[in-house]
């Protein structure tokens, strides 16, 4: 399990890579005219104070946003992002970081929808306030998982869902597992991102056949390392399985990935991108 307030981890290689390629993931959707919904299962506050006390703690963005949101040699891939960081940021210096419902309240456009699931009364209401003036927005205090059935389909019937799980409960990859089974048999044709942690490889390797036993089809798996595959003193790595991908996103992720794993690595870096699930 996972020690949990986002706060203490935002802006962290982990929240970088995760945001990166959700940024890329909206803009694909947003590539077609017609309106789509974007649902947020585990939203938290939406955006973060990087001075706040919790993420001074372990500084955790000093090894994540804070060693590339400058950078001049970012590809195309990665700029969308670090430009909406930027934005956050005027004057130059890294204070604000957004989290996932941030960075979908500026990339979605007049008639795109969001639903954001926040079990944590005090960031509900937090998120509540920090988007309490934006349009097409839906907040719900309850757990991300009854957000699936709650919210699936969609009437717009495309649309992209974020599972996003904090991990601080046991048995979390198997929750994982089920609620993609769940929620691809209530919106077959949408498309699911599901972040993880990188484990020991036999934990990953259970899940990876949790994974396939769910029949969902379509699975890109992209995962990204700032240590070894020895490491256990914190987070080695984390990963992306992403369900229906749009077209291109595939080549924006190894572009993106090739580049984070370079500028970010700690004892070492790494990346992979393949489908755990071909069509």
């Amino acid at each position: 399990m996972l020690a949990y307030r986002h706060q203490f981890h935002a802006g962290n290689f982990a929240d970088v890579m995760k945001h990166a390629l959700l940024v890329q993931l909206l803009l694909g959707l947003a590539r077609k005219d017609t309106p789509f919904c974007y649902v947020d299962t585990h939203a938290g506050i939406g955006q973060y104070d990087l001075e706040h006390e919790w993420s001074r703690k372990n500084a955790e963005h000093a090894q994540g946003i804070a060693r590339i949101w400058h950078s001049k040699d970012a590809p195309e891939s990665v700029r969308p992002y670090l430009d909406l960081v930027a934005a956050l940021n005027e004057g130059g210096q890294l204070r604000h970081y957004p989290g996932s419902p941030e960075i979908a309240r500026r990339l979605l456009r007049a008639g795109d929808r969001m639903v954001l699931s926040e079990l944590n009364t005090t960031d509900h209401a937090a998120l509540r306030t920090h988007l309490a003036k934006a349009r097409g927005v839906s907040v719900v205090h309850q757990d991300g998982y009854r957000t699936l059935t709650s919210h699936l389909p969609p009437p717009e019937r495309r649309g992209l869902v974020l599972i996003d799980s904090s991990f601080d409960q046991s048995e979390e990859f198997a929750r994982l597992s089920n609620a993609l089974a769940y929620g691809h048999g209530r919106f077959s044709t949408g498309i699911f991102a599901l972040w993880y942690p990188l484990m020991d490889p036999a934990a990953m390797r259970r899940f990876e056949r949790a994974i396939r036993a769910t029949g969902v089809r379509k699975i890109l798996q992209l995962e990204l390392s700032v240590h070894g595959e020895s490491w256990r003193e914190s987070l080695r790595g984390s990963g992306l399985l992403v369900v229906n991908p749009p077209f291109g996103f595939e080549a924006a992720a190894r572009s993106a990935l090739a580049w984070l794993a370079a500028a970010m690595a700690q004892t070492a870096g790494s990346f992979h991108v393949h489908w755990l699930v071909p069509e």
